[in-house]
């Protein structure tokens, strides 16, 4: 599964048009996640996890603070989540997570990307089934103590492994919460390398030479489209 979440998307912050753009992610992001579940990060798991992946990439915390600010205000545009799918270059499966307001303009974006980038969108459903929607968490520590940890609070594991030291953890997406909690009563201060819902892949389509170069051409310019929150596939590069 490591190779999974690490793999899940393309990278971003390559030069500072990329880094506003990963900042605008974040601070669109945040809003919405605050506006729908409370400013509260320690009564919204789902706002402090992304306040500290916000961080880690080095969002600067204005930026963050803003977004809160403008979900208190009530003022802001009215978000909702739209997700395509598709084929990239060499049959590799992706998938695209928007949060939009205008549902015509990102699609009218999304469907010319995925035909510059040589590939192939599909109707909802195409690929998703092939992409498991878990609670992903990576963090540094034992392996078989962690899933102790977890199958003593009754959560539903559905992966466990250790890289170098890297515990990785996979549950269903509707048991982030419970998993977290038990994560961060069991191991005061933990300091999470990974804590998102994401699509992991349940396979992989292995890339090289040309089709290599389309696929991250496609990846490029599906990250440029100012909608897009996230990219995944399961392209094994």
């Amino acid at each position: 599964m490591g190779r999974a979440y690490q793999n899940r998307k393309a990278s971003m912050a390559k030069t500072a048009d990329m880094k506003t753009k990963l900042y605008s992610r974040y601070s669109r992001e945040i809003y919405v996640a605050a506006k729908s579940g409370g400013i509260d990060p320690d009564a919204n798991l789902t706002l402090r996890s992304l306040i500290d992946r916000a961080k880690r990439e080095q969002v600067p915390s204005h930026v963050i603070d803003k977004a809160i600010d403008k979900a208190d205000s009530g003022a802001g545009e009215d978000f909702q989540v739209a997700r395509y799918e598709g084929f990239g270059p060499g049959g590799a499966m992706v998938m695209v997570e928007c949060l939009t307001d205008n549902q015509n303009r990102t699609i009218g974006e999304i469907r010319p990307a995925f035909t510059k980038g040589k590939g192939k969108l599909g109707t909802p459903g195409t690929v998703s089934h092939m992409f498991e929607h878990a609670a992903v968490f990576a963090f540094k520590g034992d392996e078989d103590e962690v899933l102790e940890t977890l199958l003593m609070a009754d959560v539903d594991v559905l992966d466990v492994e250790s890289e170098e030291g890297v515990v990785n953890v996979m549950t269903p997406h509707s048991e982030y919460a419970k998993t977290r909690n038990a994560l961060t009563q069991a191991y005061p201060g933990i300091d999470f390398e990974m804590d998102e819902i994401q699509f992991v892949p349940k396979g992989e389509t292995p890339l090289a030479g040309e089709e290599l170069e389309q696929f991250e051409k496609l990846m490029d310019l599906l990250n440029n489209v100012d909608d897009v929150q996230n990219i995944y596939h399961d392209a094994k590069f």
